[in-house]
């Protein structure tokens, strides 16, 4: 199977994996399966991390940290593709966050399953793990 992680599911999974369900560390523990990050969460990283304020849920690592995070976790980087980019065209306008659009444009374009904690996300298909 291949996984690509959203932002706060990759974070989870190299700084707090007890966060995620079992499911969802076996899944990304077991060998057969490939995980992948986006570039595109590392740029959001980069933005939100520049930002933080100290509220709940703010970027803790800076980009360049979780890069180094997920090639510790053996996690593949997936580019955006101009196949990604054209795919948001065809997405419903049911959420508007541009990074979480082009996840789901690349995981449907890839195909992979898209593992996210966000419903909106989850909302575009049976494709989306919601944990």
């Amino acid at each position: 199977m291949r996984l690509l992680l959203d932002t706060h599911v990759a974070l989870w999974a190299v700084i707090e994996p007890s966060r995620l369900p079992p499911t969802i560390q076996d899944a990304i523990a077991d060998e057969t399966n490939s995980v992948a990050i986006s570039v595109v969460t590392l740029w959001e990283i980069a933005i939100k991390h520049r930002l933080r304020r100290g509220a709940p849920g703010d970027m803790t690592l800076s980009a360049r940290e979780a890069a180094h995070e997920f090639a510790c976790a053996s996690f593949e980087f997936l580019d955006v593709t101009i196949g990604h980019a054209l795919a948001i065209a065809d997405l419903p306008a049911i959420h508007t966050d541009p990074f979480d659009r082009m996840l789901i444009a690349q995981a449907r374009t890839e195909p992979m399953r898209l593992v996210t904690h966000d419903a909106t996300v989850a909302s575009y298909g049976d494709w989306i793990d919601r944990i």
